[in-house]
């Protein structure tokens, strides 16, 4: 059964990932990366456009694909060393704002979970999503 995820993650570490084909959520812990099963889906959200930044961003910044069930740990720094996964990422997608989520009748449950980094949303939600973010 393919679930749909959301990760909450400021735009510019999104950024990275897309470009390396990678996902890391949760400042790197391996748990929430080992919930996702190959073939299922994460959305990024990203409240911010950089980590030690205060400029608001608050919208959906990509989206991609599981590629295999592969959970590995990656050296950023020597004392820094977060898990990753693989993911196809789809590369003909647009910024979604947060207002064009508020739209959809689950949003209220939600909007709660962003502060957790990592969580399940129904196909109905992500597919909503994914909709106003591709371009034509």
């Amino acid at each position: 059964m393919v679930r749909f995820w959301v990760g909450v993650v400021s735009e510019n570490h999104v950024k990275i990932g897309v470009k390396g084909g990678f996902c890391q959520v949760c400042h790197g812990k391996g748990g929430p990366l080992r919930r996702m099963k190959p073939g299922d889906y994460l959305l990024y959200y990203s409240p911010k456009a950089a980590l030690d930044s205060n400029q608001k961003l608050q919208a959906f910044t990509a989206v991609g694909k599981m590629k295999d069930d592969r959970v590995y740990p990656f050296e950023m720094a020597p004392d820094f060393v977060p898990f990753r996964r693989d993911v196809d990422y789809y590369r003909s997608i647009r910024p979604c704002s947060i207002e064009a989520a508020r739209q959809h009748p689950e949003w209220g449950k939600y909007a709660r979970q962003l502060r957790y980094g990592h969580f399940e949303v129904s196909r109905d939600f992500f597919m909503f999503i994914f909709e106003k973010m591709k371009i034509d």
